[in-house]
């Protein structure tokens, strides 16, 4: 009788594993089905606002459309990296745009948390409360941090999706032109289609300041479609991304050591009234060191953040 319960202890604990296996391998497909050459359309319109400034002006309706390359840059089994490059203008000639840049890890603890003006707050959480679950790292065009939450991919009735709602900065196409908010909490929804994938936005334009509770200035949806076309019509992005891929390894290598510090981060706005990309950008920035010292101008710890606010 023993033996039999065993047994069937075993089985069960064999088969819990087999199964666990599976969702996480259908979890990593379904990231990796977001690589590739895409047809995008990038929708956004803000659709409520509780100002209480009776001038109010919402934000304007914004379509946008363009051709994606989405390059899988590393494919490990608790990490699967993705770099947008947008391949814009005439085909014969067309503009490339380093894009947003996507890490994927499994089972992630460490998270750098917006809290608003630049400033982003270092949270470790238990290893229970994201267990099975896939942290999206989401950064900036120079791979300065943006936003991040953990969350499990879901697979039901044909289905496959991830969503979570986490703080993160105005967005560069409100950044210019609006300073009446300083936080967009942003509420995120990939989704695989049957042609491509969908980025489904429902964010919140929120003012924060200390000792005040959050004031919802606004909402915003977005609606962003990814449809699958063939990889030959992003030939100039991937060729572009061949070329550079060594510089951009060096950056983010940079970023690496500056999150591995477990710190709070604040990032300055500018340095000799330039911003990071565009530092970061210029032909002759090619080596870890000059890269290296770009960056640590940017970067803020913790213990400084007083006495640069205070200047």
């Amino acid at each position: 009788m023993k033996r039999v319960q065993l047994f069937t202890v075993m089985f069960v604990l064999v088969g819990a594993s087999v199964f666990a296996q599976t969702k996480k391998e259908k979890d990593q497909e379904s990231i990796k089905e977001m690589c590739g050459c895409f047809e995008v359309t990038f929708n956004f319109a803000e659709t409520f606002n509780y100002s209480q400034d009776s001038l109010y002006k919402p934000s304007k309706t914004k379509v946008d459309k363009g051709l994606e390359w989405a390059q899988l840059v590393t494919d490990e089994d608790d990490k699967i990296v993705i770099q947008h490059i947008l391949q814009v203008g005439n085909p014969a000639e067309p503009m490339i745009v380093k894009h947003w840049r996507q890490d994927w890890l499994y089972e992630n603890t460490d998270f750098y948390l917006y809290n608003g003006d630049n400033e982003w707050n270092y949270t470790q959480k238990p290893k229970n409360e994201v267990a099975g679950q896939w942290t999206q790292k989401v950064y900036q065009v120079d791979d300065s941090p943006r936003y991040e939450g953990s969350a499990s991919w879901v697979h039901v009735d044909g289905t496959s999706y991830w969503e979570n709602t986490t703080p993160a900065p105005l967005p560069r196409r409100e950044y210019t032109t609006r300073g009446d908010y300083n936080l967009t909490m942003r509420g995120n929804r990939h989704e695989i289609t049957d042609d491509g994938w969908v980025h489904d936005q429902d964010n919140s334009k929120i003012v924060r300041k200390d000792g005040e509770a959050d004031f919802l200035l606004a909402k915003e949806k977005g609606y962003n479609t990814y449809v699958k076309v063939p990889d030959a019509r992003c030939k100039a992005a991937a060729d572009w991304w061949t070329a550079n891929d060594d510089k951009w390894a060096m950056v983010r290598d940079k970023w690496d050591e500056v999150f591995a510090k477990d710190t709070d981060l604040l990032l300055k706005e500018k340095v000799d009234n330039k911003v990071l990309y565009k530092h970061l950008f210029e032909d002759e920035v090619t080596s870890a060191d000059k890269i290296g010292a770009i960056i640590d101008s940017f970067v803020t710890e913790k213990d400084s953040k007083v006495a640069l606010k205070s200047k």
